[in-house]
């Protein structure tokens, strides 16, 4: 084979090379896993028989469809969502705009909003559900000092629900303030310099040049921050303070992730579960969808 030929096939072939291990890693550790589950769905399949299942078609489906746990869990899902995500992106934009002016230990302050994030989840939602203590706890001390009594954080839902978001957003927002920043600091300045010296202030600056220019990176940490919501699990596992799945003693903050894990390693019902991450899968696939739309038709009305 001359030198020529071979130096085509280098060039042709070489990029299909470099691309091959993720494909292969994909397939064996992302696709397969995600085929099988969904293959295990339509089985009743329980991990103490040995392995024995029989095929049952879409009744695990059927039967997802009228539990009131799962209805439950799902709404828990996107309460905590809702509460977590919407001020954590609005958190997230003023702190970026906030470490995008000169400010003495900017490198610092920047490096410092991440800590949250590198921090282990066990660790960080261990010390918030002793913050959120009934009897000991520092919030209801600080009520305390106001006279305001204390909380029950995790005997309530609209309470337990905001303690979590409370956690997910704390952890979630320094991440998602350091990419509005590099975003922030891609924008052209001589727009920045146009804007003021035809008289606008700060705010209107802001407003009319940083948001609609940051439109493609806010369209994306509202879909990701949509796919992590909705999986949330170990936070409120950790939350109730032991070990059970359950999410509460009348499963206030249970999250559909949380009751799937219920099913499938307390109950055993491999089956069942698959169904739920089926479901999951297929509940967040249209909300990350729905969100882009409504995202881009929002910047579009606006332009």
């Amino acid at each position: 084979m001359s030198l020529p030929t071979l130096a085509r096939l280098d060039t042709k072939g070489s990029p299909y090379l470099y691309v091959t291990p993720f494909f292969l890693l994909f397939g064996a550790f992302g696709l397969f896993p995600l085929l099988y589950t969904g293959y295990v769905s339509f089985n009743d399949w329980n991990l103490l028989d040995g392995g024995e299942h029989t095929w049952i078609g879409f009744a695990n489906y059927t039967e997802l469809l009228h539990d009131p746990y799962f209805w439950n869990s799902l709404g828990n899902t996107l309460s905590i969502w809702v509460l977590s995500t919407v001020p954590q992106l609005l958190a997230a934009l003023w702190i970026a705009h906030l470490l995008n002016h000169r400010l003495r230990a900017r490198t610092s302050l920047r490096m410092g909003i991440l800590l949250p994030n590198i921090t282990s989840i066990v660790a960080v939602t261990i010390v918030f559900t002793q913050m959120f203590g009934r009897d000991f706890g520092m919030i209801n001390w600080l009520f305390g000092l106001v006279g305001a009594g204390p909380v029950d954080w995790q005997a309530n839902t609209w309470s337990s629900h905001l303690a979590i978001s409370i956690i997910v957003a704390w952890r979630w927002t320094g991440y998602n303030a350091l990419i509005y920043l590099a975003s922030m600091q891609a924008i052209p300045h001589d727009l920045y310099e146009a804007a003021e010296l035809d008289g606008a202030s700060s705010g209107q600056q802001f407003r009319r040049i940083t948001v609609p220019m940051l439109r493609p990176t806010i369209i994306f940490t509202a879909v990701i921050s949509t796919i992590g919501g909705l999986q949330i699990m170990a936070e409120p596992l950790l939350f109730a303070g032991t070990s059970t799945p359950t999410g509460g003693s009348d499963r206030q903050f249970q999250t559909a992730a949380l009751f799937m894990y219920e099913q499938g390693f307390r109950e055993f019902r491999f089956g069942y579960a698959s169904a739920i991450a089926w479901t999951l899968f297929l509940v967040i696939a249209i909300f990350a969808v729905a969100n882009l739309l409504l995202t881009r038709r929002i910047a579009n009305d606006e332009d």
